[in-house]
């Protein structure tokens, strides 16, 4: 389905995960391809350091969502440092045509997904920490 601005919604979310999307102030789509739903981010800010500023963010929802943690992110166009360093745990993933680029980050023992806490708005914050911390690895 197709909302006026011609975004697509083909699956719902929860509530607090429409009006944190809604609140960012940037296009938004929840994109199914196959039996893969992803939520799309249009025109996210990355921090200095990188060679993009702006790119798109997929996060991929399992159909269990919000029972099922958020994993990984991935980027569109693909991300490099500015510095020549190569970024670790990277491959590309082809989706709603085109090649994004999968970070392999996960939460840890020491950051689990808390079912009913964690959702989309948590997920991003944890991106925005990513980002920040591939930047300080030499």
């Amino acid at each position: 389905m197709k909302d006026s601005k011609g975004l697509r919604f083909d699956f719902d979310l929860p509530e607090d995960d429409r009006d944190f999307l809604n609140s960012i102030n940037l296009s938004w789509e929840a994109v199914t391809e196959g039996k893969v739903q992803s939520i799309i981010i249009y025109g996210y800010r990355i921090p200095k350091g990188y060679n993009h500023r702006v790119v798109d963010v997929r996060l991929r929802i399992d159909r269990t969502y919000p029972d099922t943690q958020i994993d990984m992110v991935y980027f569109y166009p693909d991300l490099a440092r500015n510095d020549g360093r190569a970024i670790k745990a990277i491959s590309n993933e082809m989706f709603d045509g085109k090649s994004w680029q999968r970070w392999s980050r996960h939460r840890t023992n020491k950051n689990p997904w808390r079912i009913g806490i964690d959702n989309i708005e948590t997920h991003i914050t944890l991106v925005g920490e990513w980002l920040f911390q591939e930047l300080k690895k030499t």
